[in-house]
C-alpha cells in the first residue's frame, strides 16, 4: 500500500499533475474539461491553455446542485408513464430539495422525482422524448441498455453535443428487446446521476406468455448518498472527487428512500426489477427467509430459471427476480457484504390465502436458440484483448494493475460465493481527495498498447467479436470494474477460464480483482459508440474507448 498513499497524499495536499483548465466557454469546451479524452475534444487538448494549470484552490472547488439559488421546490413521488407506440412524452432535468438522513439536500431530479418517471412501453414500440434541461450544468440523457439509433444514444461527442442549461434536445426511441433499462446523464455522471438524475424504463415483451403469471411486478433502483457530519457532501466543481474508489455512499437508498415500505398478503408472488444506478457500489441484494427465482438480467429473460440466495448488482447491471412470500410477517431487503450487512427496507406480509406455491422453474427456448449460436465462440481466441490499469502522471513506477487476488477489498479476505470486491470506502480522506485531475484509470488494448480514447475498434455488424477483459491482481491498486458497452448485447463465455453455463444477454459485465472475463460481442447495432467503466469517477478519470459497428463492406 506505500505506493497507493504516496501519490494520494500529494493528492491531498493539492499537488496536482498539470492537468489544463481549457479558457473556452462554448458548450463541449466546458465539457472537455471534466472529460478530456472524448472524442470531439482533441482540438482543446492541443490549444494551449489561456488559463491558469489547476491548482489546489481549482481541484478542490466543491459545489452542490444550484448552489447559491433560491427557494427550490420539494421532489415528489415518481410517477409510472405508460407510453404507446408514437407517443411524446416531456422530461425536464430541474433542481429540487428533498430531506434525508435528516439533512436537507439540494438534488438533481427528473421532472421533480428521485427516480424519475418509471418509463412503461411495449417492445417493437417507438416513442419520442422532449427533453429539457433546467439545471445548472450542461447535460444529456443516455438511454443505458437500449439497442437504438446511435444519434439518439446521449453520449456528447459522439452521438450529440450536450446541452446547455436552458436547451432542448429531442430523442426518438425504439425498444427491440424486452427487459428492464433506465436512462441517467452522460456528462459528469459522477456529480449528476449521483445527485438524482436517474429512471427505469420497463418494457413489456410482446408475448405476454414470456414470464410466468404473477401477484404483482414491482420495479426497484438501489443507490447510495454521501452525507458527512450532518451536511450534504458536495461534489468537485471541474473535475471528479473521489477518483480512486469512487464515491461510496453511507445513505443507502431503494427507490430514492432510506427504507423502501412494501405490503402484500401471504400467498403472493411478486416479481422485482432490480436496477443498481449507484456511482460505485456493489449490492449483494436477498430477502433472508424467502428464496429467490431469478428469470432474468439486463436484456430480458435467462436461458434457465434457478433458485438463488441472493444477486449481485454492479453499477448499473438489473436482474428480474420472483419472490413468493409464503407466511405473514415481516421480510428485510437487505444488502450483505463479507463484514456488514444493511437492513434497505421491509416487506410486511400480511394474512393471505395461503395458496399453494409454484416450484416449478422454466426454460426460455428463444434465448437457448439464440445462445447457442455462439457457442462456438468459446473455444476461440479472443479477436481483442484489453487490460485494467491506473496512471498518475508524473508519479514513476505507479500505474497498471487491478489489486489482490483472493481479498475482499484491502485485506477482507474473498468468501467462496462473493467474488473478490471491494464493498466499502475504507480509504476515507484519500480517496476523497483524488481527482480525475490527478489519476487515469486506464483500459488498454494489449495488442497495440493504445489506452483509452486512443482506441477505436471497427466491428462488421453481424459478425460475433470475442473480447478479453483482464484485471490483474498485481498493481497499485485492487478495484473490480463494471464494464458497460453501449447500444449492443452480449454473452459472458467464462470467468477465469470456466464457462458460463446459464446465459442471459448483457450490456454490463463485472470484472473483479485478478479476474479475466470472456465476451462475445454481437454488433448488431450500426453507428459510432462508447465502452466504459460504469463507475462513474472511473469514467470521468478517462476509462473509456470509442468502437464502431459498420455495414458489412462499409467504410
Amino acid at each position: 500500500m506505500l505506493k497507493l498513499k504516496l501519490p494520494l497524499f500529494l493528492a491531498a495536499l493539492g499537488m496536482t499533475l498539470g492537468h489544463p483548465v481549457f479558457a473556452d466557454q462554448d458548450a463541449m469546451a466546458k465539457h472537455c474539461q471534466a472529460m478530456p479524452d472524448m472524442p470531439g475534444c482533441e482540438r482543446y487538448r492541443s490549444t494551449p491553455s489561456t488559463a491558469p494549470p489547476i491548482s489546489s484552490n481549482t481541484s478542490a472547488a466543491r459545489v452542490l446542485p444550484g448552489e447559491g439559488r433560491g427557494p427550490l421546490p420539494s421532489a415528489v413521488a415518481t410517477p409510472i408513464i405508460e407510453l404507446k407506440d408514437g407517443d411524446r412524452y416531456t422530461l425536464r432535468a430541474e433542481i429540487v430539495t428533498k430531506t434525508l438522513a435528516g439533512t436537507p439536500l439540494r438534488l438533481y431530479a427528473y421532472n421533480g422525482s428521485i427516480p424519475g418517471p418509471l418509463l412503461k412501453v411495449r417492445q417493437g414500440a417507438t416513442v419520442t422524448i422532449e427533453f429539457e434541461n433546467a439545471i445548472d450544468q450542461d447535460t444529456t440523457v443516455h438511454w443505458h441498455g437500449l439497442r437504438l439509433d446511435y444519434r439518439q444514444d446521449g453520449t456528447p461527442g459522439i452521438s450529440q453535443s450536450p446541452v446547455p442549461p436552458g436547451g432542448k434536445h429531442r430523442y426518438t426511441l425504439r425498444f427491440p428487446d424486452d427487459g428492464i433499462y433506465w436512462y441517467h446523464p452522460h456528462v459528469r455522471e459522477d456529480f449528476q446521476q449521483d445527485a438524482g438524475l436517474y429512471g427505469n424504463i420497463w418494457v413489456l415483451p410482446r408475448d405476454p406468455q414470456t414470464y410466468a403469471p404473477v401477484d404483482r411486478e414491482v420495479a426497484l433502483i438501489v443507490d447510495d448518498l454521501l452525507i458527512e457530519n450532518g451536511q450534504q457532501t458536495p461534489y468537485g466543481q471541474d473535475v471528479a472527487t473521489h477518483a480512486l474508489m469512487g464515491r461510496f455512499g453511507n445513505v443507502l437508498l431503494v427507490n430514492g428512500e432510506e427504507q423502501y415500505q412494501l405490503s402484500v398478503r401471504a400467498g403472493e408472488t411478486v416479481r422485482f426489477y432490480l436496477t443498481n444506478a449507484a456511482n460505485a457500489r456493489t449490492f449483494n441484494l436477498s430477502l433472508p427467509g424467502v428464496r429467490l427465482k431469478r428469470v432474468g438480467g439486463d436484456s430480458g429473460r435467462y436461458e434457465r430459471e434457478t433458485w438463488v440466495d441472493s444477486v449481485v448488482l454492479a453499477p448499473s447491471e438489473r436482474v428480474i427476480v420472483e419472490a413468493t412470500f409464503a407466511q405473514p410477517g415481516h421480510v428485510v431487503l437487505t444488502h450483505t457484504t463479507p463484514t456488514r450487512t444493511y437492513a434497505l427496507g421491509q416487506i410486511a406480509v400480511a394474512t393471505g390465502d395461503n395458496k399453494a406455491i409454484a416450484d416449478s422453474l422454466r426454460d426460455s427456448p428463444a434465448v437457448q436458440a439464440e445462445v447457442a449460436a455462439f457457442a462456438p465462440y468459446l473455444q476461440a481466441p479472443p479477436d481483442y484483448t484489453l487490460t485494467v490499469g491506473l496512471d498518475m502522471p508524473g508519479m514513476g513506477g505507479m500505474e497498471a494493475g487491478g489489486g489482490h487476488a483472493g481479498h475482499g477489498g484491502h485485506g477482507q479476505p474473498a468468501t467462496s460465493a462473493l467474488p473478490p470486491i471491494e464493498w466499502e470506502d475504507d480509504m476515507g480522506a484519500m480517496n476523497a481527495a483524488a481527482t480525475s485531475a490527478t489519476l487515469r484509470w486506464l483500459l488498454r488494448d494489449q495488442a497495440t498498447g493504445a489506452e483509452n480514447m486512443a482506441i477505436h475498434y471497427r466491428f462488421e455488424r453481424g459478425k460475433p467479436v470475442k473480447i478479453r477483459l483482464i484485471n490483474p491482481a498485481t498493481g497499485m491498486h485492487p478495484m473490480q470494474h463494471p464494464i458497460h458497452f453501449h447500444g449492443q448485447r452480449f454473452l459472458v463465455l467464462a470467468i477465469n477460464g470456466q464457462p458460463v453455463e446459464n446465459q442471459v444477454w448483457k450490456d454490463t459485465v463485472l470484472v473483479p480483482t485478478g479476474a479475466t472475463v470472456d465476451i462475445v460481442l454481437d454488433p448488431s447495432n450500426p453507428g459510432d459508440w462508447m465502452a466504459h467503466c460504469h463507475i462513474a469517477e472511473h469514467l470521468t478519470a478517462g476509462m473509456m474507448f470509442g468502437f464502431q459497428v459498420a455495414e458489412p463492406g462499409g467504410r
